[in-house]
């Protein structure tokens, strides 16, 4: 291994961000914000490390006609600052598309086009990320004196290049997103695919008359993998399997949708568990496993007038499950068990996708030195964060108290609702964490969790947490 590289000591920041995705993107822009109006002595000084070689998000399924599934106002900055030059609307006028933005009549981009507004904002700190940055370990640095000094800083520690790299801060923020979920025994290969990898490789299978496919899942990801793949391989039967009797709608309406607004996480936070529970019950279909109406009447259009035509190539194994697959050399049998008789059903397939969805890992799993036991939990084992995503933490081992700061974006819908995960309400957590980072953290000052020190909110425009 290379030697390691540490910065000076008294380089030390005020934050890391571990990964560079739209979350700590959203955090960097609040920053630069912040420091846009403060004295030089007291601007904050940050560094994000994310693994891809390039900022990138979800680019295996950047379908040419995909269109998000929020508005374009839920973009990194608006609804904490609409006033700054990182909103969607600036983006488009930069790009000399405001106009027939504005004629093209819709709330919702495409996610190709909202993905180039990501990249365009994260073009602006370059400087700031280490790409192709692989984290080894977060570790706690030790204070000074006889006994040790409580533990203030943490170190990240990464490979680039070959290098090994030691950066220390104050604070970490951890984004490190959601990992690709495959069903217990089944491992992604030549043949069978998390839907991810999509885009990556589905090109591939151009030109060899591909003659089945078959999809997994029933989200808005599964639908659009089946519309993806039957538009593609015209030659090709495509199979949709799921264990419903047919695609759920989305419930996008007006009220259902305040389950995402900034006032929603507050209530959520101070509710009871139970009440917790009831509300996830009541609007996980504003988000899990629900698909776009408009799709879902498109796909069965196509699967009526393809029955009317006799040249049946969408075809739906509901209210089924895979019991078993298994890839051969150039196929893959998949069998296909009906819930309701039994019945089996061997498909050979060319390629199976997997619209599995994402499952939240560890959020803690790169902490060392100790620091996972160090950061507190509730009755039922569940990570204690506070209302401004920052982990509640407790003692080393040996009784050194941690005050280094240690954030959460993403695997906090236990403590902050369903939006945890979303972009939805990316532009004001961003706000929030950068004002707890300014003020030290809540926990620290005594005021209530999120709410920022005065004066704050003067800096920061949309720091301040308002009513919902």
């Amino acid at each position: 291994m290379a030697n390691a590289t540490t910065r000076p000591e008294h380089e030390v920041l005020d934050v890391i961000g571990v990964g560079f995705g739209p979350s700590n993107l959203g955090l960097a822009i609040a920053l630069e914000e912040l420091n846009a109006t403060a004295p030089a002595e007291e601007r904050i000084t940050a560094r994000f490390v994310e693994r891809q070689e390039k900022f990138g998000w979800h680019r295996g399924m950047l379908l040419e006609d995909a269109t998000m599934q929020v508005s374009f106002l839920k973009d990194l900055v608006t609804i904490r600052n609409p006033n700054s030059e990182f909103t969607f609307l600036s983006y488009l006028k930069e790009r000399e598309r405001l106009v027939d933005f504005i004629n093209y009549g819709s709330n919702f981009p495409t996610r190709l086009e909202f993905h180039d507004y990501l990249e365009w904002a994260a073009s602006r700190f370059t400087d700031r990320v280490d790409y192709g940055a692989e984290v080894d370990e977060i570790v706690p640095v030790r204070g000074e004196g006889t006994d040790g000094g409580p533990v203030e800083q943490v170190e990240v520690v990464y490979r680039r290049d070959g290098e090994t790299v030691r950066l220390r801060a104050r604070n970490v923020v951890l984004a490190t997103g959601l990992s690709p979920a495959l069903p217990r025994g089944i491992s992604a290969g030549a043949r069978i695919w998390h839907n991810k990898d999509l885009l990556h490789r589905a090109p591939h299978l151009v030109g060899t008359a591909p003659k089945r496919m078959a999809v997994i899942g029933a989200g808005q990801s599964a639908a659009e993998t089946v519309e993806y793949l039957h538009r593609t391989f015209p030659g090709a039967e495509v199979y949709a399997v799921f264990a419903r009797y047919g695609y759920s709608p989305a419930d996008d309406s007006s009220f259902a949708n305040r389950i995402f607004d900034p006032g929603a996480v507050d209530d959520f936070y101070t509710a009871p568990d139970g009440v917790k529970e009831m509300i996830m019950g009541y609007h996980g279909n504003t988000n899990y496993s629900v698909v776009d109406p408009e799709l879902i009447d498109g796909l069965y259009r196509t699967h009526y007038h393809e029955r009317v035509a006799g040249n049946e190539r969408l075809k739906f194994c509901n209210v089924s499950r895979v019991a078993d697959v298994v890839e051969v050399d150039d196929r893959v049998e998949l069998a296909v068990e009906s819930l309701i008789d039994g019945e089996r059903e061997v498909i050979t397939a060319d390629v199976v996708v997997y619209a599995t969805g994402y499952r939240a890992g560890d959020p803690l799993w790169l902490l060392g030195g100790g620091l996972p036991e160090a950061c507190g939990r509730d009755v039922a084992g569940r990570l204690d964060v506070r209302r401004d995503y920052r982990v509640g933490t407790e003692a080393l081992a040996d009784g050194t108290q941690v005050t280094a700061g240690i954030y959460l974006q993403g695997p906090t819908e236990h403590t902050h609702g369903i939006s945890s995960t979303l972009l939805s309400n990316v532009a004001v957590r961003s706000g929030e964490i950068a004002g707890s980072i300014v003020t030290g953290g809540a926990s620290a000052s005594g005021r209530p969790a999120g709410a920022p020190a005065e004066g704050v909110a003067a800096e920061l425009p949309g720091v301040a947490r308002t009513a919902g």
